[in-house]
């Protein structure tokens, strides 16, 4: 049986995307910075008749509890076949380039950014013994420049400078990790999964849960001939002046 991890994802997306894997015969890990929370997501999921995932602490922004997960699933499976980096923060909103300090940007790239390299180097050597690794990292079209660059223009959103300069630079890892490993069965990618209803958004959003699950999944479920080194955004904001994400 293929196995995945899926940090963040006690609720919201990550629990999505926990599910949609588990449906598709993975044993997946659900990684969960508070243990009850993900043992009561796991309990949920059980009760939908998933019996193949299991709940595992998981806090990206501290290296033991990163170092302690890796420990438990490699001496588990020995093998980690999909990563999907979920876990992330807005840290607040709005945010300023003249205002917001560097403290503030220091935790939300802490989990953002910092995170998910934490995450991937500790589960790298798993991950290259599967004959056809994933890693997802869930990113947003906020991060991108282009979009942002005309900055005379309210058509996209750019009060929320720590949140999206952090995406961005989640971005350009995710490029030159996939560099790194194209010479192998890798395929590494960022998606957004859009503007969702969750706890992020408080609620707000064009798409459900489910819906940013399945765009996050696909990438996860890609054959051999699939993208590496891409980013994907398969919904655009119908109106974006008025979206904060």
């Amino acid at each position: 049986m293929k196995s995945a991890l899926v940090t963040g994802a006690n609720k919201g997306i990550g629990f999505e995307v926990a599910k949609i894997l588990a449906q598709q015969g993975f044993f997946v890990y659900l990684g969960s910075r508070n243990p009850a929370n993900g043992s009561t997501a796991v309990e949920k999921l059980k009760a939908e008749g998933l019996s193949n995932i299991e709940a595992v602490q998981l806090d990206v922004t501290d290296q033991k509890s990163v170092d302690a997960a890796r420990k438990t699933i490699g001496e588990k499976n020995g093998v980690l076949d999909v990563l999907v980096n979920n876990a992330g923060i807005a840290g607040g909103f709005e945010q300023s380039a003249l205002e917001s300090g560097a403290d503030q940007y220091q935790a939300v790239y802490d989990t953002n950014v910092f995170g998910v390299v934490r995450v991937t180097q500790a589960f790298i050597d798993l991950l290259k013994k599967s004959p056809e690794p994933r890693i997802v990292n869930v990113s947003t079209s906020m991060g991108s420049l282009t979009l942002a660059a005309d900055i005379y223009s309210d058509n996209y959103p750019k009060r929320y400078v720590v949140y999206q300069s952090s995406k961005s630079a989640l971005n350009m890892y995710t490029v030159n990790l996939a560099y790194e490993l194209r010479n192998t069965s890798f395929k590494v990618n960022a998606v957004c999964p859009g503007w969702t209803q969750t706890d992020f958004t408080n609620h707000q959003g064009t798409s459900t849960p489910a819906e940013a699950g399945q765009r996050i999944a696909k990438y996860a479920l890609i054959g051999q001939d699939g993208p590496t080194g891409k980013y994907f955004s398969e919904e655009y904001f119908a109106e974006p002046a008025n979206c904060p994400w």
